[in-house]
């Protein structure tokens, strides 16, 4: 199952990643990219930006340096906690295949949590 939850891990890192720099650094390019940016004040994008940015560093840099690993069962769980509700916020927008994307990396953020769970068998 390791192998799963660092397959998992590392595509989550990258793609959580990449769209927390575009919304923190690139707001513009965000607004262009994302159309429901154009929707909600700038610092509100820019702080779900910064708290993608620090939970894909989260997935990964813990169990990599072996200091605090627990933290990756934080940061999946909070990041899992983010796109159930990016997930309700796209489909009270009637946006189903954003929704649909934040359902899948819900699902995955999910399944690392359980692998990293400290009582699992």
């Amino acid at each position: 199952m390791h192998g799963l939850e660092w397959v998992f891990s590392i595509v989550l890192a990258v793609v959580l990643f990449i769209t927390g720099v575009i919304k923190v650094f690139r707001y513009e390019k965000s607004r262009d990219l994302l159309p429901w940016v154009k929707d909600v004040p700038r610092a509100f994008a820019q702080a779900i930006g910064v708290v993608e940015i620090l939970g894909a560093l989260g997935l990964i840099l813990p169990v990599i340096t072996g200091i605090y690993p627990w933290l990756t069962l934080v940061a999946a769980v909070a990041l899992a906690l983010l796109m159930l509700l990016a997930a309700v916020f796209h489909l009270l927008r009637r946006e189903t295949t954003e929704a649909g994307i934040n359902v899948l990396l819900l699902i995955m953020l999910v399944i690392v949590a359980y692998i990293r769970w400290p009582l699992m068998p």
